[in-house]
């Protein structure tokens, strides 16, 4: 039998980027998982061929009631983004639900040794993406009766809020992210459409690898001794926001492992 939340979620079609790995993987599986009678799920990222082991893997878990439809696409690329919604199948394009979940972090340099390269990525994809990929998606939202209709979930992180040494360029973007998500709910308070908050502590994905260069005894180095939240962890809160009765928005939360006070208190066991 359906779950409340499962039926408040059919016939919606959800948008998840950064689905390739990690969070935006797991997160277009509980989708799936939570309501698999009837939903559209598109994902994107830059690795196509991931995206497609992952809508098989959905096929296979939930059958033919989730309709997965992968794209490739880099949201730090602006004229990937322009032609995204047009370039959908028609069935597709009526998006209720956009998970601004890509997002990445390089090196652990610090002012002034940081990398120009390693600036330019991660604010163009964690910061400049995110808003480029909302403007796309926004007006299909607006269009909709009554003042508009649909969900806006951003990913964001510990580091938005607290930030820590080594990581100022990727704390400031995620900064950008929160303080975006603040003023456009406020921009948006005079329709039905919902800007929702999600900001994970430690979370064991790709994230380190990624920052350590491919460096994965670095990047595993990183969660020794402790019990990190998983991708998984973070995806049910995702789909949980989206799964509330249209007038609950879940704004703003903070998730952290039970070994987590802040993004730089950490105990680990010896």
């Amino acid at each position: 039998m359906a779950t409340a939340m499962g039926k408040r979620l059919e016939g919606k079609t959800i948008l998840v980027t950064g689905a390739s790995s990690g969070i935006g993987r797991s997160t277009a599986k509980e989708f799936a998982r939570t309501s698999p009678q009837n939903l559209k799920i598109i994902v994107t990222a830059r690795r196509i061929d991931s995206l497609k082991e992952l809508a098989q893997e959905i096929k296979e878990e939930v059958g033919d009631g989730v309709q997965v439809l992968p794209v490739q696409l880099d949201v730090s690329k602006p004229s990937g983004i322009s032609s995204f919604v047009g370039a959908l199948p028609e069935e597709f394009r009526e998006i209720d639900v956009l998970v601004n979940n890509a997002g990445l972090v390089r090196g652990v340099a610090r002012a002034p040794e940081i990398a120009a390269e390693d600036i330019d990525i991660m604010f163009s994809t964690n910061v400049t993406g995110l808003i480029n990929m909302t403007q796309a998606v926004l007006p299909i939202f607006k269009k909709r009766p009554n003042g508009g209709r649909g969900d806006i979930i951003n990913i964001g992180s510990i580091a938005g809020r607290d930030g820590y040494p080594g990581g100022s360029i990727y704390c400031a973007t995620k900064a950008a992210v929160r303080t975006f998500t603040d003023s456009l709910r406020k921009e948006l308070i005079d329709t039905r459409i919902r800007v929702i908050g999600v900001d994970p502590g430690q979370v064991e994905t790709e994230f380190s690898v990624v920052r350590f260069y491919g460096d994965k005894a670095k990047a595993d180095a990183v969660y020794a001794g402790c019990d990190p939240l998983t991708p998984d962890d973070i995806a049910e809160v995702i789909v949980f926001t989206a799964g509330r009765p249209e007038n609950v928005v879940v704004a703003d939360t903070l998730i952290f492992p039970q070994h987590q006070g802040s993004a730089t208190i950490v105990h680990k066991r010896t």
